[in-house]
């Protein structure tokens, strides 16, 4: 019975054989029999083999991310520090970008506010005040005109200045009589006002044109210094985040210098080695970014209680803004970016450095 089971065996070994030769050849067997059924063969394996190797460079990303999430967790302190340091240097610029920003939906709502005032001789009759500021109404680009009597004026500056005393002690009353013009919404810009005023400026009785908008258009060309500064701050702070980052990621190397060492001399690529350096790098940057827009948004709440009260007083809507979703995404985008670039110069130095003996 020995005797008989090893044909066989040898049988069934032989015919395995065969069939993995022919599935491995399939794509010649099939040409000599003129099916393309070898073809489908081949190219269903080569798209199988294809698939298994983007599988194995998708796994091997992520065991490198969690790699990464591990050794940071294993060294909570120095993580913190690192990542304190990244946040602060970009809660900075975040910040005074809110800032700026409040600051110009503020100064577009008194934009919209603009008045003309127009100072009249005082040696004008009422009544002539009165027929101009009529006169004025006409105008196609004046929404409203408001004449304050000479009267009005100085119970005004009365009330609101507190020298009643002082203004006893005149005799007379010093003040002119004033047209306060309005213009409508399409003349409010800068052109138009302009040119709105230098007409005002000729009629007759008018003493003096004042356009209330200028100390707002001070103020506009104060916040353009200010974001240019803005900008120059940011640049100098992503590259400190640069030097943090590139810091921290070589000192990480050297740590594992023996451990690169053995790796090289498994074979294992510089892609590889420097993977999960990569994605330290991008993981600080990130938590960095997350704690900067927990920075900013705390500071944006423990100041928009006394904001509100300062608005009220001045009889304003105004509310102060944090960071909307579109300027998150790009503070988490940064934030990311920077620790990516700065890992990435760190490792592309010292990684050639390290040579197995």
């Amino acid at each position: 019975m020995r005797y008989r089971r090893r044909p066989a065996a040898r049988a069934s070994r032989e015919a395995a054989a065969t069939g993995r030769m022919q599935t491995r050849a399939g794509i010649h067997v099939s040409t000599h029999t003129g099916s393309h059924t070898g073809i489908r063969t081949g190219g269903h394996a080569s798209a199988a083999s294809g698939g298994a190797a983007w599988r194995g460079y998708l796994l091997s990303h992520v065991h490198s991310l969690f790699h990464s999430l591990g050794r940071m967790a294993r060294a909570p302190w120095t993580t913190l520090m690192t990542v304190a340091v990244i946040g602060i240097a970009l809660a900075l610029p975040a910040g005074l970008y809110v800032l700026l920003q409040n600051l110009q939906a503020a100064g577009a709502g008194w934009q919209h506010d603009a008045r003309i005032s127009l100072f009249l001789h005082r040696t004008l009759p009422l009544e002539e005040a009165a027929a101009l500021a009529e006169r004025l109404r006409g105008w196609p680009e004046v929404a409203a005109v408001t004449l304050v009597t000479p009267e009005a004026a100085l119970e005004e500056f009365r009330r609101l200045s507190g020298f009643e005393a002082a203004l006893e002690a005149l005799g007379e009353n010093p003040l002119p009589a004033v047209v306060v013009v309005l213009p409508r919404l399409e003349a409010r810009d800068a052109a138009r006002l302009q040119a709105l005023l230098e007409r005002l400026r000729q009629q007759a009785g008018v003493e003096r044109a004042q356009l209330d908008l200028a100390w707002v258009q001070r103020l506009f060309a104060l916040m353009e210094i200010g974001r240019r500064g803005v900008l120059v701050l940011g640049l100098l702070l992503s590259l400190a985040v640069l030097l943090v980052v590139g810091n921290t990621i070589r000192l990480a190397i050297e740590n594992r210098r023996e451990e690169i060492e053995v790796q090289k001399l498994v074979g294992a690529t510089d892609g590889f080695i420097r993977r999960p350096f990569l994605y330290g790098g991008m993981l600080h940057g990130l938590a960095g970014a997350v704690l900067a827009w927990l920075l900013v948004q705390l500071a944006v709440l423990a100041l928009a209680g006394p904001v509100r009260h300062l608005a009220v007083l001045y009889r304003s809507e105004l509310t102060l803004q944090g960071l909307g979703a579109g300027v998150t995404l790009l503070l988490l985008a940064c934030g990311a970016l920077l620790g990516l670039a700065g890992a990435w110069l760190a490792v592309a130095r010292h990684l050639r450095e390290i040579e197995p003996a």
